[in-house]
């Protein structure tokens, strides 16, 4: 069955725009055609339509409100809109109202091509984030990868498109910002889900014994090897092998470990007999193994092995807007653990959260979150709630030069502190809101929206 095209809605009151706009169109997508606003909310009303594109000044509806009323029918919709008059005002009045991007008369058909493919992309994208999304909290919960910010959104995209494949994955990033719980993910989402997950604490283990745990034994091989015993690359055979701390494997065994993904085969430690796996690799390090390889105290061979597509978590103080959702998550996780019906955080305590650095990363959130829930005398969690090492962290930290502890310092509420930090942005960036939105890690669309909740259009 051949894959219906993506649909089209052209709307323009203008005859040879609509037919010149079809006829460029039509050998990659369906189009539809409309003169006028009215006529083509009857068609969004009864077909599936993937993109508007809309001219702004029209008789009757014209095309901002066309774009506010069709996004409200169908909030997916991506909508595009033309003009003749083009100027700032409107394409910031238009980025405003939801459209995905603004276009000035006469259209250049190779640009408008290339702008429909991107738009198409980032929205199955976004779709396939959100899936994955959901189907990483129904199996783990997922604490670290709750978050809805720009840096996160880049972690899904890259797990969506790793874990169907066999390519081995190597995750970086601090300890706690939950690596191990991307590899279940990855795991989870591939097609070796139905396979054993089997992870391995490379630090946790002397040279001899990770050796021995990794490839198993043979009976005889050292003392105490009263029989022969299979290693995790066997436990492990049909699905996933997770290597915690790589970074932390002796020289010699890194050299077995590479005839092993080159090979898929290996001797169990005092045999001879050859052991053949189906395994897939993931690894995971909180160091930087390009640095380890440049001081010659880590294989570059085996490295590259590892490195065939990398995740980079990071760390929670980059991404401070997740901080209330993590919050919230860990609040309901801990409610029901100690049957509580704690409703939120006090704005004091959450300008604590927020202006804190969390060298711990979520790991410790987390258990600053189970302290305040245990410690809870009230409806709310208050800063005498929280942890003694936390509070003090934050009272002695400066906050000129650290928007993370803007609300600790201010007395503001989270709104409030958003709104400072955006103004920050623009100004360190000399009011380039691209610049600003990539600063504070938001996407455009994101960053436009907050600019309009906030009231800062004219900044």
């Amino acid at each position: 069955m051949t894959p219906s095209k993506p649909v089209v809605l052209v709307v323009d009151d203008d005859k040879n725009t609509r037919d010149g706009l079809q006829r460029a169109l039509r050998t990659r997508y369906e189009v539809l055609v409309a003169d006028n606003g009215e006529r083509a909310l009857d068609i969004l009303n009864g077909r599936d339509v993937d993109i508007l594109l809309s001219d702004i000044r029209m008789p009757g509806l014209d095309g901002l409100t066309l774009l506010q009323r069709a996004l409200a029918r169908r909030p997916g919709l991506i909508c595009i809109l033309l003009t003749a008059y083009g100027n700032v005002e409107t394409a910031v009045e238009a980025m405003k109202r939801g459209a995905y991007d603004f276009l000035t008369k006469p259209l250049h058909l190779d640009h408008l091509d290339l702008l429909l493919g991107r738009a198409l992309r980032s929205r199955q994208v976004e779709t396939e984030n959100a899936d994955l999304q959901r189907q990483l909290n129904d199996k783990y919960g997922l604490e670290s990868l709750v978050g809805h910010s720009a840096v996160m959104k880049q972690v899904y995209e890259v797990i969506t498109q790793a874990a169907p494949t066999q390519a081995t994955v190597l995750i970086q990033g601090e300890s706690g910002t939950g690596k191990e719980l991307v590899a279940h993910a990855i795991h989870r989402l591939s097609t070796r889900a139905r396979g054993p997950f089997v992870a391995v604490h490379s630090a946790a283990l002397s040279p001899t014994l990770l050796e021995s745990e990794l490839f198993g034994h043979e009976r005889g091989a050292f003392t105490g090897a009263i029989a022969r015993r299979k290693g995790r690359f066997e436990n492990a055979d049909g699905g996933t092998l997770f290597l915690d701390e790589i970074s932390e494997i002796d020289p010699a065994v890194q050299v077995k470990l590479l005839r092993v993904l080159e090979e898929r085969r290996f001797e169990r430690v005092g045999g001879d007999e050859t052991v053949e796996v189906d395994i897939r690799l993931i690894s995971a390090t909180n160091r930087d193994l390009k640095t380890l390889v440049a001081e010659g105290k880590f294989r570059e061979d085996l490295f590259f092995r590892l490195d065939v597509v990398n995740i980079t978590l990071p760390p929670l103080r980059e991404r401070l807007e997740d901080i209330p959702l993590l919050c919230a998550h860990f609040l309901g996780e801990f409610n029901e653990r100690n049957r509580k019906q704690i409703e939120g955080f006090t704005p004091d305590a959450m300008a604590e959260l927020t202006g804190y650095a969390w060298p711990g990363n979520v790991r410790e959130l987390r258990t600053a979150i189970e302290h305040a829930v245990v410690l809870c005398r009230g409806d709310k969690i208050a800063v005498r709630d929280l942890p003694v090492s936390l509070r003090d962290a934050v009272t002695r930290a400066p906050d000129d030069k650290d928007p993370r502890r803007l609300l600790a310092h201010n007395n503001l509420t989270v709104k409030e502190a958003e709104r400072e930090l955006i103004i920050r942005a623009l100004k360190a960036t000399d009011g380039h809101r691209t610049l600003a939105a990539q600063k504070l890690g938001m996407s455009r669309r994101n960053f436009h929206r907050k600019l309009h909740q906030h009231h800062l259009e004219g900044f």
